[in-house]
């Protein structure tokens, strides 16, 4: 059955040629086209692969060379703080620009899961702002605030965007030409995107009749009610009705407060055309009529004449259906569509009305499962009490932890203390070194060798070797003094030469922190490396150290600047100086009820398997003990995160001096 108040079937057929003839469009690459890479495993200075990857998504936009086309940005997955994006150069006719997530690891880049565009604040949180989102525009004079110069996204014009996860601020993928209405094309596939007012879509556009701006599997969503605010919000500025679409959505879910999908706007007189096919359309406010019911799943903002809707086989969820502030919407529909409304509204004609909730409906406002991530570690969550640092070491044929039993901060030198524990039965074997903590351990020809830092004047001092042959007479002895620094944690592993150990620095002529490195041949007798440095320009710290088949791994832990959240990394090295990191990284990440740390790891095997401790927390206040088991032995466990995906075969950003 088919409805309409002011079309023409003639219309009809036509905006349905375009939009087969649009499906059909491909993206054609020019011949000069370039792949630019985006990744913060990057080495950020020309972006042409993975190990040089930019660092941000707007570094690449910089990069790209002309307006010729086809050009693709290409994302690792990762979470990137960046608002107000804009594009340099627009894509042609027949060679759109790409920019794309590599979600699923086909690309490269090592790794799978969500590519997030965070526009929000990344201390604060959720930016709503006016202007203020994933895609850059602005209107100067919106407000006593808005002081800079006016600004339109026509850079994104003929560019397409997929597997992309926008949110953050005041819109998602949602281009505004703001003052001057030029003919405009976007393709946006496979993407989440979420704003406080819109989810997605454009304003003050023209269209061409053959480029309609596209979204297509994507799932928009818009948080507020107040003002203009939907799921996805469209706005042409044709001086009559088109008959073709300016918009098409196909196989979208576009949720919001109040509306689903919304047009027009004050001062602003233009007529839009939106194809909807196979979508689903959810308005949550489903009030009672003296309460404050929903304008419409579908509303037009100034004058329902504005806005035509083309609707094939989708579901639209509201108080109601069509809204507008005077006059009412046009539309057609064609195939199964079905409503869902408050139950004293009334069903548009060509409609059929549902009387149950439509669940399997309401289910698609969910974004889709991230990515699974092969990388990704079983976690569990042993019964411990707070527990900061630990170390897995193989005591008698056992496996036996030491804990590292302190504070958060502050306490006195009898509130720091180690401890060895039974894992299979939590027996505790002892208790030693009073006022030292943040310890690693190792086993070697019977005795067990720890080494600590000493708590002292309210910071981190040195580095004390603990040995013991029974866990109960300990020796102990300074095997590294600090030199115009405070040292923290450290490992120690085993090599064909002798013995290494990574240590916990904060000089000041790095960024703190960073990770040293010292040599012994019997474990009590150390020389430092003085021109060996790990990170030196980056938050390097909790190093657990080991040695397998010609290869040292360092697991250690990185702030993800501008964010408070800490993940644990993996780099390999061969000579301790030129250093590569894991395509896979992070290897640990806080996950629910974790808060926003996962840090201070250390791994052995045993019995064949890889065991993984960790702890995680809010940096701050409170930590908790995480451990995974992988099935494999620790060599496999190690080269599996360096294959597989694209190697990255480069330093970290000077990470030696």
């Amino acid at each position: 059955m088919s409805r309409t108040l002011h079309s023409h079937r003639t219309q009809l057929a036509i905006a349905g040629l375009v939009l087969l003839s649009f499906v059909a469009f491909s993206v054609v690459s020019a011949t000069a086209a370039q792949n630019l890479y985006v990744s913060q495993l990057g080495d950020n200075s020309d972006g042409s692969s993975w190990a040089k990857a930019f660092r941000t998504v707007q570094a690449a936009l910089n990069a790209v060379p002309d307006d010729k086309g086809g050009h693709r940005i290409i994302v690792r997955p990762d979470t990137y703080m960046e608002a107000n994006l804009f594009a340099s150069q627009k894509g042609a006719a027949g060679a759109y620009n790409q920019l794309i997530g590599d979600t699923d690891g086909s690309l490269g880049s090592g790794t799978s899961g969500w590519v997030i565009l965070d526009s929000g604040d990344a201390e604060k949180g959720f930016k709503s702002y006016d202007w203020w989102g994933t895609i850059r525009a602005y209107k100067r004079g919106w407000s006593a605030e808005h002081k800079a110069e006016t600004f339109s996204s026509i850079g994104w014009d003929r560019w397409q965007f997929k597997n992309l996860y926008a949110t953050g601020g005041d819109a998602g993928l949602f281009f505004d030409l703001v003052d001057t209405a030029e003919p405009f094309t976007v393709v946006v596939e496979d993407c989440v995107s979420i704003g406080r007012a819109f989810g997605g879509g454009a304003a003050n556009i023209l269209s061409r009749p053959d480029e309609p701006c596209v979204f297509r599997r994507c799932k928009l969503w818009c948080l507020d009610w107040w003002g203009d605010a939907a799921g996805a919000y469209v706005r042409a500025e044709h001086p009559e009705m088109p008959a073709h679409p300016d918009f098409v959505f196909e196989d979208c879910t576009l949720t919001g407060p109040d509306n689903a999908l919304q047009a027009g706007n004050p001062g602003f007189a233009g007529f839009t055309r939106v194809k909807l096919k196979n979508c689903q359309l959810v308005a949550l406010n489903f009030s009672q009529p003296q309460g404050k019911p929903g304008s419409g799943v579908i509303h037009s903002t100034i004058e329902g004449r504005f806005l035509h809707v083309d609707i094939e086989d989708c579901t639209l969820m509201g108080c109601k259906i069509f809204g507008a502030g005077k006059g009412d919407v046009s539309f057609t529909t064609t195939g199964d569509v079905k409503a869902y409304v408050q139950f004293n509204q009334e069903v548009p004609k060509g409609m059929h009305r549902l009387g149950h909730w439509p669940a399997d409906v309401f289910q698609t406002i969910l974004p889709p499962a991230p990515p699974a991530n092969r990388h990704a570690l079983k976690v569990e969550r042993p019964d411990s009490r707070e527990v900061c640092e630990v170390a897995p070491i193989i005591w008698k044929n056992r496996l036996t932890l030491m804990k590292c039993l302190r504070p958060a901060s502050g306490g006195t030198k009898a509130d720091y203390t180690l401890s060895f524990e039974d894992v299979e039965t939590g027996r505790e074997l002892a208790r030693f070194a009073e006022g030292y903590s943040l310890a690693s351990a190792i086993v070697h020809k019977g005795p067990i060798y720890v080494f600590a830092a000493r708590f002292e004047s309210g910071d981190w001092n040195d580095v004390t070797m603990f040995k013991s042959k029974d866990l109960k007479h300990w020796e102990q002895k300074v095997v590294v003094k600090q030199e115009g620094e405070h040292l923290f944690n450290s490992s120690v592993c085993a090599t064909p030469k002798g013995f290494v150990m990574a240590y916990e620095s904060n000089d000041p002529k790095y960024t703190p922190f960073t990770i040293k490195f010292a040599t012994s041949s019997d474990l009590e007798n150390w020389s430092q490396w003085p021109d060996t440095v790990f990170g030196a320009d980056r938050y390097a710290a909790c190093p657990c150290l080991r040695y397998v088949n010609g290869n040292y791994y360092l697991l250690y832990l990185e702030h993800r600047t501008p964010r408070w959240c800490f993940e644990t990394y993996l780099a390999r090295s061969k000579d301790l100086k030129s250093w590569q990191l894991s395509p896979a990284n992070p290897i640990l990440t806080p996950g629910f009820n974790d808060g926003v740390n996962a840090s201070d790891p250390d791994i052995l095997e045993f019995q064949g398997k890889t065991y993984l401790y960790y702890t995680v927390g809010d940096q701050r206040t409170w930590s908790k003990l995480r451990r995974s088991v992988a099935d494999i032995p620790l060599a496999k466990f190690f080269d599996g995160y360096f294959s597989g995906g694209a190697p990255l075969n480069a330093s970290p950003p000077a990470a030696n001096h």
